[in-house]
């Protein structure tokens, strides 16, 4: 019973962010509610299988630790920008393509990481959450287009949201901070019922068991601009994953090797492809299951897959991924604002042990983050290049993680370069 409780705890502190994924990038590409509470249900499988991959120890995939794994937000904005640029098929494709990529990789990844330092990916993480802002806004307002847009009911369910999350938060200690972000999208949707605003019809039309089944959303496509696009999300993410495996093997005092990391990366490389092959996206560790696993002191595996097994079973329940796709957009961007809004406090924290370590690491952050803004504001303004090109250059993520890469390389890399800083400071 300990064992389910436990599992259960780590479900609801990664739940609210693993939901919040599919339901964003399915409502910006105009899922209907059919499509959406399948999108969900199998992110929600995929994220236990995913899970489980990870918490095994294999002889070529799990790196065996205690480890939750959900969908990253690096790869939100460049999906919908792919959805809208290729098509869906192209997403599928590019997701399992990146995931091939990162197997084949997995083995020498530990010697690739030196071009991802915390300047590069605080600079990341930190234009990730900037660059998310803008659709939080607009579901704040009731969702772009919408014909109340802006209303009095909708501002009020947003902000009493982000309000209720807030409080929670500052008021309370343990796991249920862990959780403020779904209590609050609970409350804020139990608020709008009373409001009116809520249907149930996705609910009472949602079976109540369901078979996944391959391309469900047809068959994958391959586009290098996608691919490049995913591949350089999932090095991202890698990066982010690296840091939480050294986390959990400070806590749970278990050595991580370079074939450990190697195990971890191709288990994440294979949810990947597994993911696409059933139309869901690309994993990373979920830091605040590492934090919730801190929390508790109890480290054993069995608690993860006990965690992984509820997961997998929860994807072949449709009414309970129909549940989460009636949620308010209003509710669901007063949540945005929190989640993504911890996203940017989190790559700040990063990068505040870097930006005094030099001059050049401050022209880094300024030039990465401008770039990745500036782009996101005005996606056009490369457009008088190849549309091949175009969804490179007008990704605000991958246009600011580029920029981060090249200047850490010239700054930091270039043994001249670094020579000459030095004997600029002296002089």
């Amino acid at each position: 019973m300990k064992l389910v409780t436990l599992g259960i705890q780590h479900l609801l502190a990664m739940y609210a962010g693993a939901i919040l994924v599919p339901l964003i990038i399915g409502k910006s590409l105009g899922f209907d509610s059919t499509q959406l509470t399948y999108l969900v249900s199998i992110d929600i499988m995929m994220c236990g299988i995913a899970t489980l991959l990870q918490v095994v120890r294999g002889k070529f995939f799990g790196i065996g630790l205690p480890i939750v794994l959900g969908c990253t937000f690096t790869a939100v904005a460049p999906i919908i920008a792919i959805g809208k640029g290729y098509g869906l098929s192209a997403i599928y494709g590019s997701v399992i393509a990146s995931g091939l990529i990162v197997v084949l990789i997995a083995s020498f990844f530990g010697k690739l990481v030196r071009f991802f330092p915390p300047v590069v990916t605080g600079s990341v993480v930190t234009i990730i959450g900037i660059t998310l802002i803008p659709v939080a806004i607009n579901n704040m307002g009731g969702g772009q287009g919408a014909k109340d847009f802006g209303s009095a009911p909708n501002i009020a369910l947003a902000f009493g949201t982000l309000i209720t999350i807030v409080l929670i938060y500052r008021f309370t200690k343990g796991f249920a901070r862990a959780i403020s972000i779904l209590i609050g999208l609970v409350l804020g949707t139990i608020a709008a019922i009373f409001m009116g605003k809520v249907d149930f019809t996705p609910v009472i039309d949602a079976d109540f068991l369901q078979m996944v089944q391959p391309f469900y959303f047809g068959t994958p496509t391959f586009h290098w601009e996608p691919i490049v696009t995913m591949t350089l999300v999932a090095l991202v993410s890698l990066v982010e994953s690296t840091g939480s495996y050294f986390a959990l093997s400070d806590i749970c005092k278990q050595p991580v090797t370079e074939k450990d990391l190697a195990r971890g990366y191709r288990s994440e490389g294979l949810a990947s492809i597994i993911g696409g092959l059933f139309n869901s996206f690309p994993y990373t560790a979920f830091s605040q299951n590492v934090g919730l696993l801190q929390m508790t002191g109890v480290r054993t595996r069995n608690v993860i897959f006990v965690t992984g097994g509820f997961l997998v079973t929860l994807g072949f329940l449709p009414k309970v991924a129909a549940l989460t796709t009636i949620i308010p957009t209003p509710v669901l961007g007063g949540a945005m604002i929190a989640m993504f809004g911890m996203v940017i406090a989190q790559g700040i924290k990063m990068l505040s042990t870097t930006i005094n370590q030099s001059e050049g690491n401050s022209m880094i952050i300024a030039c990465a983050i401008g770039m990745g803004l500036g782009v996101t504001v005005v996606p056009d303004i490369f457009k008088v290049l190849p549309d091949s090109v175009q969804i490179l250059t007008s990704n605000g993520i991958v246009a600011g993680s580029v920029t981060a890469i090249v200047l850490n390389i010239i700054f930091n890399m270039i043994p001249w370069r670094r020579e000459e800083s030095k004997e600029e400071l002296i002089d």
